[in-house]
């Protein structure tokens, strides 16, 4: 399974994107939005890599 640290990290990471995402949208800073969507997005890729990777040792038993 996932381990709680990566949980954590992916979590954190998904929570400082969101941050900096809505600190760019209420300064107008479209780059800083753009990066806070794009660590929002990375970090939604690593939980889905690691929920398959969970799906394929459970199948094996």
């Amino acid at each position: 399974m996932m381990g709680l640290d990566d949980k954590i990290e992916n979590k954190s990471e998904n929570l400082g994107g969101k941050a900096k995402e809505g600190v760019g949208k209420a300064t107008g800073n479209e780059r800083l939005e753009a990066e806070g969507h794009a660590d929002q997005s990375k970090a939604n890729l690593k939980d889905a890599g690691e929920n398959i990777k969970d799906a394929f040792k459970n199948s094996d038993r």
